[in-house]
């Protein structure tokens, strides 16, 4: 997908809702954000750091 055209905003919400799913998801035996959520979550926060936006990493440790 190409987010060049995004708005930094629309970049950091979907973001930070996979950042938070991931939260949730430590906390239940049910894992919804898999490895293609992890690849995208990887492909907003490459345009997110290109664009050198703040915000907070996903831990995906704690899945």
């Amino acid at each position: 997908m190409n987010y060049s055209q995004m708005k930094d905003e629309r970049l950091l919400a979907f973001y930070e809702n996979v950042r938070e799913q991931v939260v949730l998801d430590a906390g239940s035996r049910y894992r919804f954000a898999g490895d293609g959520v992890r690849a995208y979550a990887d492909e907003l926060r490459e345009e997110m750091e290109r664009r050198r936006l703040r915000f907070t990493p996903i831990d995906w440790h704690h899945r």
